[in-house]
């Protein structure tokens, strides 16, 4: 993998597989020297994620991680949102078809877009250019909030900045996860301190989504899943 190393650089840190192997990657491998982390309440039911994620953050050392409270989100997506509304069931992985696999009931209108909107405005406000995400090439279904033409339109609108022209970075966008957890191992991600369950359970249910794709991924990279 061959990217331009930033001198600071914003990781938005759910707390998940993908988001936290991307820390550790800038931290451990790129050695950007200054890094901060931010993490988002936005009414999710795995909302128990953003402990993961300031527990990743410590250990990474950063220097300041930002965990922000946006319940209007989860307000705002309330009936168009499995993640988000208490009255709609997170679905199995085999309860989808085909169709809902493009854009399944576990997606959040625009929470992509809305989130690293509040990401670059810290961003500028630190004078830091670069804004991480850990979007992948999901294996079993797909947002279109993580996908190139969303990262190249996305930077073309904060391009119009005229003083600190952010940029958002997804390195892992063309990644299937086994390969983001092969990475991993490589640099030492402890993944037991992640969290992947849609449904936000005392434990994961391996039936959800996400579940399902991570157990999968992590079969594949050749290692116990730990979920």
């Amino acid at each position: 993998m061959s990217v331009e190393r930033p001198e600071k650089a914003v990781v938005l840190l759910s707390g998940g597989v993908d988001s936290t192997t991307l820390l550790v990657y800038l931290s451990s491998r790129l050695r950007i020297p200054e890094i901060r982390a931010i993490s988002f309440r936005y009414g999710q039911k795995h909302v128990c994620e953003v402990a993961m994620a300031e527990w990743q953050a410590q250990e990474a050392g950063v220097k300041e991680h930002r965990i922000v409270d946006v319940p209007h989100v989860g307000a705002l997506t309330q009936g168009g949102s499995a993640l988000t509304d208490p009255s709609i069931e997170i679905p199995t992985l085999q309860q989808l078809s085909d169709a809902e696999k493009t854009q399944p009931p576990t997606y959040v209108p625009n929470r992509n877009m809305m989130l690293l909107s509040m990401a670059a405005a810290y961003a500028e406000s630190t004078q830091t250019e670069a804004v991480y995400y850990g979007a992948q090439a999901q294996d079993e279904y797909g947002y279109w909030d993580c996908t190139t033409d969303f990262l190249e339109r996305m930077n073309s609108t904060l391009a119009l900045n005229r003083k600190v022209a952010v940029r958002v970075v997804a390195p892992f966008m063309s990644w299937r996860k086994a390969d983001i957890i092969r990475l991993g191992d490589e640099l030492g991600v402890d993944y037991a301190h992640t969290w992947t369950c849609y449904r936000g359970g005392d434990q994961s249910c391996g039936t959800c989504p996400s579940c399902v794709e991570r157990e999968r991924a992590f079969v594949e990279a050749r290692r116990e899943p730990t979920i």
